[in-house]
């Protein structure tokens, strides 16, 4: 299946799976760049949004823990992370976390904030309509992890 097929399915997993992909880039990049705000008020946030960013990567790329080494914690707590509800209730907390940053004053965290937010409501959507969760082939999903191994 490509791409455009995967978004003609109009299963709001997939669209919340490839905006996953976008929060991750966008929390990566804005967490490195608040870190230099030297605020030390939103240098906290800027640290859990680049940590966020990892652990988006390895819930939307599940091929990523069968080929990176970590410990069986973590691979289980991700693990659990697999129904639509589930992954909703992850980006619900990360969005919140990045809300919660512009009790101070506003930063470009917001935007990550907005991202997460969307992600989350994808997946719900996704859980309220009773679509099951779909991976993309192309991040790794539906037996491409099989090929590898």
């Amino acid at each position: 299946m490509t791409l455009k097929e995967e978004f003609a399915t109009r299963n709001f997993s997939i669209y919340a799976q490839w905006l996953g992909i976008l929060s991750m880039i966008l929390c990566f990049a804005l967490g490195i760049a608040n870190i230099f705000t030297f605020d030390f008020f939103i240098i906290p946030f800027s640290v859990i949004c680049l940590v966020s960013s990892f652990v988006i990567l390895f819930i939307e790329v599940p091929l990523l823990l069968r080929i990176c080494p970590t410990s069986a914690t973590f691979d289980n707590a991700i693990r659990r992370i697999s129904t639509n509800y589930m992954r909703a209730a992850a980006y619900a907390v990360m969005a919140i976390v990045q809300w919660l940053s512009i009790i101070r004053y506003a930063t470009s965290l917001i935007a990550a904030a907005v991202l997460l937010t969307f992600t989350g409501l994808c997946y719900l959507l996704a859980g309220i309509k009773g679509q099951a969760f779909v991976g993309s082939k192309t991040l790794g999903g539906a037996g491409v992890a099989q090929m590898i191994v």
